[in-house]
């Protein structure tokens, strides 16, 4: 059960935050395991209100992610970018494990990810727009990398 979602603000958290993951093998989890660690996944995404939320941010050093956008959820296992459009836009973003900060990343805005889904057959996914950038943002953390790494500005969200 996922008690929370780590942050920078904990030592030890922020060194498997900023810690490539392992790959996931499907063979040390059941259909079962898999389903519910998804489902753990999207729950707690949904209950901390955002997007995007990768297994390295509930502590678990496994490449995996999960998120939702235009309607649709994803859960990407062993996941890469492959391919990037040269077209780079700049946008604001924030990141649960790095509390009541924003700050904007160029992002490319188009790319190709490859993958498993949970059955751990190959996907292969293209994507624009939101869907890019949060994919690019999770893959991101599975590779130890921070939106905080890539922001030409940094501010704070005040406490109001």
């Amino acid at each position: 059960m996922i008690n929370r979602i780590w942050t920078i603000n904990d030592k030890k958290e922020e060194k498997l935050l900023r810690k490539k993951t392992a790959d996931f093998d499907f063979a040390k989890f059941s259909r079962k395991e898999i389903s519910a660690l998804i489902t753990e996944m999207r729950e707690a995404m949904k209950a901390a209100d955002g997007i995007g939320l990768s297994a390295n941010q509930i502590g678990l050093d496994l490449n995996v992610f999960v998120c939702r956008a235009e309607g649709k959820f994803y859960a990407v296992f062993n996941s890469q970018i492959v391919k990037q459009s040269g077209e780079k836009i700049s946008f604001d973003e924030g990141c649960l494990s790095v509390p009541r900060k924003f700050g904007g990343v160029e992002r490319s805005e188009r790319v190709t990810i490859v993958g498993r889904d949970r059955n751990g057959r190959k996907i292969k996914i293209k994507a624009w727009g939101l869907l890019a950038r949060i994919f690019q943002h999770e893959i991101d953390h599975l590779n130890g990398i921070l939106f905080i790494d890539k922001a030409k500005f940094i501010r704070s969200m005040n406490n109001e």
